[in-house]
């Protein structure tokens, strides 16, 4: 479960900041004290996990000039001002230096925790935007989400790192829900623009006009085009195949402009579904063979074999743990079915088929095999027309039961013997035929 919002409490007297901190702590915050701003400030770093509560009026450093700091440290950190009387224009005038909100004393605990409610919402989303932003452009993150370790997965990771360091354009196609647009930002995160802008615009469903806008003229109140916005870094494309014949002939005009070695990496993602229709159908041929010098073909979820019980598992344990619940157990005759399902929708139907797998192991102890079989329509024929050995099941379902003990235990090797009831020997020879290594699990 996400761990309770931090608040810092400042303020000199010590009766006001320990009845403030008693009264949030039992709403749900992580409280912490200081009776000056300048203890505060030596706690209070960048990406501090929570907000400040802070009086306006105290000796030494006051409330205004502990506001400007904590801004230069952190412009979004949300800052709560408490005000005698007649403070009130110095409150007006830290809202305007960037305080969140201020209440002016005597004032109402109840008042005082709606209003950390909101900051505290404020501040979770700025700090998940953080960390996003740092994840996008984390190479080893990015290829740490594309988990499996199918031939087809260790392929396509082969190739993300290999056309990374390429200068050419991309296409990147396959089925809906495959994850075109991780391998975009993947390709992006391992190559010698990392550093650079990773600007996405998707040119399907947008009026023809405003995506002109969009990818070419500067709008009128001064936003730069996308072709300008991701010059020297990555511009991707989602939906290529919806751009119109005009949109077509400008997009290729820029390329031309580039020379080569290209300055702005073009990465596009067809998302074509008609039968018997390709991307090169849809594109005009001078576009399509400088879009396609490079191209990267997503798996479809049903050809990554044991890859569906790993990920199955991984995102159940995490949607568990969003929802304070235990995640679902996998029997053998469900990993059976999890395997065979065609997964239209891939990863994506995956992902919904795993958090209602929780939901509903939340409510009552019921099946994977019913919520597989309550969405026949999607889901029918539940069985793939393509057999695989028994073996094949067996294996798959006893490497994904070593792997969620391993992982429960955190690599305690004592206590997946005992859970599993095998001799370490045989453990072990378990684990390197799976490539299961202990490591990965510590901690």
């Amino acid at each position: 479960m996400a761990k309770p919002m931090k608040i810092a409490i400042v303020d000199d007297e010590k009766d006001m900041r320990q009845s403030i901190s008693q009264w949030l702590a039992l709403s749900g915050y992580e409280t912490e004290t200081f009776a000056s701003a300048e203890d505060a400030l030596k706690g209070i770093a960048p990406d501090y996990p929570g907000i400040v509560v802070s009086d306006i009026r105290m000796p030494g450093m006051d409330g205004m000039q502990f506001l400007k700091r904590l801004m230069c440290t952190d412009s979004a950190l949300p800052v709560i001002m408490i005000t005698g009387h007649g403070d009130v224009p110095m409150a007006v005038e830290a809202m305007r230096v960037g305080a969140f909100d201020f209440l002016e004393k005597p004032f109402n605990p109840e008042t005082m925790s709606d209003l950390a409610k909101r900051a505290a919402r404020a501040r979770r989303l700025t700090l998940d935007n953080r960390a996003l932003r740092r994840e996008l452009s984390d190479g080893g993150a990015l290829m740490k989400k594309l988990i499996g370790a199918s031939p087809v997965m260790a392929r396509l990771k082969e190739d993300i790192l290999d056309l990374g360091q390429a200068d050419g354009h991309v296409l990147i196609d396959g089925e809906t829900g495959t994850g075109k647009t991780l391998v975009a930002h993947a390709l992006h995160a391992v190559g010698a623009r990392a550093a650079k802008k990773f600007v996405l615009v998707s040119c399907g469903g947008v009026d023809e006009d405003a995506l002109m806008k969009r990818l070419f003229d500067a709008s009128e109140d001064g936003r730069i085009c996308a072709v300008e916005e991701a010059r020297g870094g990555t511009l991707v494309l989602e939906d290529i195949e919806a751009l119109s014949d005009a949109a077509q002939a400008r997009l290729l005009s820029v390329i031309n402009e580039q020379g080569t070695p290209a300055e702005t990496r073009i990465v596009a993602i067809c998302n074509l579904q008609e039968q018997g229709r390709t991307v090169e159908d849809a594109l005009r041929p001078d576009l399509f063979y400088r879009l396609t010098a490079l191209r990267i073909t997503v798996p479809p979820l049903r050809k990554r074999g044991e890859d569906i019980l790993t990920l199955f598992t991984r995102l159940a344990e995490q949607y568990a743990d969003e929802y304070g619940c235990d995640a679902p157990k996998v029997s053998a005759q469900e990993a059976a079915q999890l395997l065979q399902a065609p997964w239209p929708g891939n990863v994506r139907q995956l992902i919904n088929a795993a958090e209602r797998a929780v939901l509903q192991n939340r409510r009552e102890n019921s099946s994977i095999t019913s919520l597989l079989m309550s969405d026949a329509e999607e889901m029918a024929p539940v069985m793939t027309t393509e057999g695989k050995p028994l073996k094949e099941y067996v294996e798959a379902f006893e490497r994904m039961l070593i792997d969620n003990t391993m992982r429960r235990h955190k690599g305690s090797i004592v206590s997946v013997m005992d859970e599993l009831c095998l001799p370490r020997r045989t453990l072990n020879e378990k684990m390197a035929k799976y490539g299961l290594q202990r490591s990965e699990y510590l901690g």
